[in-house]
């Protein structure tokens, strides 16, 4: 096959969506259940996969005197029969966060040792779960949020202080259900898979601590509210530590990696070569950019570290580190491919796409983007300059101006951000 721009935007899309049906939790739950319980099943959730995971369980489950509550990002729920969908603000919380949250610990609350609680957890479930810890407010929550997002700092860091102003967080909810069994059913979207990591781990031990969160605070210049700051400086009630839910059980039914091997067939499929360089891959998203221009150059002009008609795949989360100036319309899978495409400055040959697999790259309805060799002659054609738009974070703009951002509206799934470079 000649790869040209044609079939790469097709091969490029269809791979997108080998990842996103990969995670589908309509196609993967039903294999993750356990036995039936004696007593009820309560079921509690969040993220933005919550509601189509409640949809799957029903689906599943016809027979079984289904009860509970999960909730999902606005725009983001779907009919369901038994279970309550209530739909919240995400990445910032709001009140809807708030009376969730509230919600299912109520749920939670005086079951017998025969109860199952069947926990459906993916990303988004952080900031849809937002129960502030007692002193604290939504107000307060929401600065820190604000702060975290805004700081570049790594998801694992963002929840370690999000966990120790929660009242959910951390296996406070696993917690609160004692002496039922916890059962979480998990799409992952975190690097590494780490189920404490995974919206926050509501329903498994937290290792770390109050001192962690503080560390991270002040690592990145954070000024945290009064009663944020206060409660933080003094340690207490730290959240429940590993061996300290023995009634907790998690078990992970997507995940980054198993999406990017799904993929990798499909690719093959294609005719393409798939070289899977990861799915956990971090840092500034302009920054590995760079770095997989300089890859994709070298397959393209020794075969190295693959022969070419090949594709790169990874996965991961980036971050995108606001400065003080201007700032447009952007995301970490746009702004990447932006930082790829000015290092790679019109290299022929090669083409890319990366978008987030729950269809929205930051707060905007852009997905992702595809990249294509004469992307930047195009920007250049209608006045804009690309650095000083990568300077501006105005990657959605940019894509958009030219035709290539991909919208896909939500997907109600998350397996974090999917990166296909296509070398010719």
């Amino acid at each position: 096959m000649a790869w040209e721009d044609a079939s790469s935007r097709v091969a490029l899309r269809t791979m997108f969506d080998a990842a996103v049906a990969a995670a589908d939790p309509r196609h993967v739950l039903s294999a993750h259940l356990p036995d039936k319980p004696r007593g009820r099943c309560v079921v509690v959730g969040g993220g933005k996969s919550a509601a189509l995971m409640a949809v799957a369980l029903e689906d599943a489950w016809p027979d079984v005197s289904l009860e509970g509550t999960v909730v999902t990002r606005y725009g983001h729920a779907v009919p369901t029969r038994r279970i309550e969908v209530i739909e919240a603000a995400h990445p910032v919380p709001d009140a809807n966060s708030e009376r969730g949250a509230r919600r299912l610990l109520e749920r939670v609350r005086g079951l017998g040792p025969d109860d199952l609680v069947l926990a459906l957890m993916s990303g988004g479930a952080s900031a849809l779960l937002a129960l502030p810890a007692p002193g604290l407010s939504l107000a307060d929550k929401q600065a820190v949020n604000r702060d975290l997002l805004a700081c570049g700092a790594r998801i694992g860091e963002m929840n370690c202080v999000r966990k120790h102003l929660s009242a959910i967080k951390g296996g406070r909810l696993a917690a609160a259900a004692a002496p039922a069994h916890v059962l979480t059913l998990a799409i992952s979207d975190v690097p590494g898979d780490d189920p404490a990591v995974i919206g926050s781990g509501p329903t498994v031990p937290d290792p770390t601590t109050f001192a962690d969160a503080r560390a991270i605070v002040a690592r990145y210049g954070i000024a945290p509210p009064p009663a944020a700051a206060a409660r933080l400086a003094r340690g207490v009630d730290e959240t429940p530590k590993p061996g300290g839910l023995p009634n907790s059980e998690f078990r992970l039914i997507a995940a980054p990696m198993l999406a990017l091997r799904e993929v990798a067939e499909t690719a093959r499929r294609l005719g393409l070569t798939p070289l899977i360089l990861g799915d956990a891959l971090e840092g500034e998203a302009r920054e590995l950019g760079t770095a997989m221009a300089g890859i994709a150059r070298s397959v393209r002009t020794h075969s190295l570290p693959v022969a070419p008609p090949a594709v790169l795949l990874s996965g991961g989360e980036t971050t995108v580190t606001l400065g003080h100036g201007p700032t447009g319309r952007g995301g970490r899978n746009t702004e990447f491919l932006l930082g790829l495409a000015v290092a790679l400055d019109g290299a022929p040959g090669i083409w890319a796409l990366a978008g987030d697999t729950d269809g929205i790259d930051g707060t905007d309805d852009v997905a992702g983007a595809v990249l294509a060799p004469d992307t930047l002659t195009r920007v250049r054609a209608a006045g804009r300059d690309p650095r000083a738009m990568l300077a501006a974070h105005d990657s959605h703009t940019l894509f958009d101006l030219v035709g290539d951002a991909v919208r896909t509206g939500p997907t109600l799934t998350n397996v974090n951000d999917f990166r296909a470079i296509l070398v010719g």
